[in-house]
Formats: structure tokens, C-alpha cells, sequence
């Protein structure tokens, strides 16, 4: 996806200036929002990429002025819509009553152990993308590759500023869920998934460093074999 959702970052929108010292959290609304990842993720509101993919369907400008946990909290009522788990009027009426009211007892709920369990399993570790595939890795070490040049509306890995450049594949990991469906509520269809390493030059020209690397982890279809002759002239 383009915009301030391309995976490689924007551009003129000002120096990156983290502070020396940062809370883990900004405000106490933040703490439940991060404990409602796993919980969702359990329950099959969303896999990781779809869940990136929640937050790229936020408007760009309230996603550039809102604060982080705000886009997780927009991925969650976005796939909550999505799935019919959430009615959002019932939800704005809920919003309502407890802005009258805040100090209003929240509602009384069940402590899952199994629920607590996977999340103390799955925050500090992650849960593991790799599948298996009956596909044959198209690409070895040493092969030079050309990125995809395709701009696709809905969820992709493939960065702009990568697109249509030739690397080296520099490794193998395996079979991966595949963003590019997963995220867009396609099915996981595993991929192989490879290392390769641009020249800084290829990237962006006389702007990069003569001396400079870049290394990109690609899912098989984002890429294709440059031939002899095509390298040549590249």
C-alpha cells in the first residue's frame, strides 16, 4: 500500500526525534488496548497481517496525528465490523454512557488461565509464521532478482522504494505466510521467503552511499530472475 503506509516509511514529514527517555505507556488506555492484541488474535479477529492491514484502512491524517496504540485500537473495531463481533452502535452508545459517566464500574468478565496462558506464551516470543509448502523455491543463492514494480490497494511487504530493483539473494529461510493474502483475508498461501541484498546505488541512485548495502526479505512472487543479458545492461 502507498502513502504513509508504505512499508519503507515516508518521506518530508520531518526528523526523527526520539526522546532519551520513554514511558512504555503514554496513558492507562493504553494497557488494556496492548493485552487486547492476543486476546483478539486468539479468538481469529485478525492473523498479523491483517492486522496491519486494520490499521492501513485509517484515515491518513488522524493516522499520522494519532498516538500508537490508537491504530491498534483502530484495527480492532475494524475487523470487530468486519467479523460481527462488534455492533459499533452498540459500541458508540457504550462510548457515550461511560464519557457521562466515568466513573460508571466497567462490566464484570471471566478470567480466561487458558486465555492468559497463550498471551504470556505469545507476547514476549510472537507466534511463528513459518508453514509448510508443497511449492520448490524458485531462487538460490547467488541469483540476481528483480523486485516487483506492482502497487498493490490492499496489504503488501513490498516497500517502495524497492520496487522494480535488482538484488542478490543472499539466503533461504523457508516458507512463510504470505502477507499479500493473509492480509487481505485471502487464505495464508506459504511462501518462500529469501534475502537480498541491494546495492545502496541501485536503491536511490547517486544519493546512495557508493559503498552502502541494503539487505530486503521478499516473499517468492515479489520477485523475478534477471537473465544474463538483462544483468548486463542493468
Amino acid at each position: 500500500m502507498n502513502g504513509v503506509f508504505d512499508l519503507g516509511g515516508t518521506d518530508g514529514i520531518g526528523p526523527i526525534d526520539p526522546p532519551a527517555e520513554e514511558p512504555i505507556f503514554r496513558a492507562e488506555w493504553e494497557k488494556p488496548i496492548f493485552t487486547m492484541f492476543a486476546a483478539l488474535f486468539r479468538a481469529g479477529w485478525f492473523g498479523v497481517d491483517a492486522f496491519r492491514h486494520g490499521i492501513e484502512n485509517m484515515d491518513p491524517a488522524v493516522y499520522l496525528k494519532a498516538p500508537y496504540y490508537e491504530h491498534w485500537l483502530a484495527s480492532f473495531e475494524y475487523h470487530g465490523a468486519r467479523t460481527g463481533n462488534l455492533d459499533m452502535a452498540e459500541l458508540d452508545r457504550r462510548t457515550a454512557y461511560y464519557l457521562a459517566n466515568p466513573d460508571a464500574p466497567l462490566p464484570e468478565h471471566e478470567q480466561s488461565q487458558e486465555l492468559l496462558d497463550f498471551a504470556n506464551a505469545v507476547v514476549p516470543a510472537g507466534a511463528s509464521a513459518i508453514r509448510p509448502t508443497d511449492k520448490e523455491p524458485r531462487f538460490t543463492v547467488g541469483d540476481r532478482v528483480r523486485m516487483s514494480t506492482d502497487v498493490p490497494f490492499g496489504h503488501t511487504r513490498i516497500a517502495g522504494y524497492t520496487r522494480g530493483k535488482v538484488g542478490t539473494v543472499i539466503a533461504h529461510h523457508g516458507s512463510f505466510i504470505y502477507p499479500d493474502t493473509a492480509g487481505n483475508n485471502l487464505g495464508e498461501d506459504p511462501q518462500h521467503v529469501y534475502t537480498v541484498k541491494f546495492d545502496a546505488t541501485e536503491l536511490w541512485g547517486a544519493h546512495g552511499d557508493a559503498n552502502g548495502t541494503v539487505c530486503f526479505d521478499a516473499w517468492d512472487p515479489y520477485l523475478t530472475l534477471v537473465t544474463t543479458t538483462e544483468g548486463a545492461a542493468a
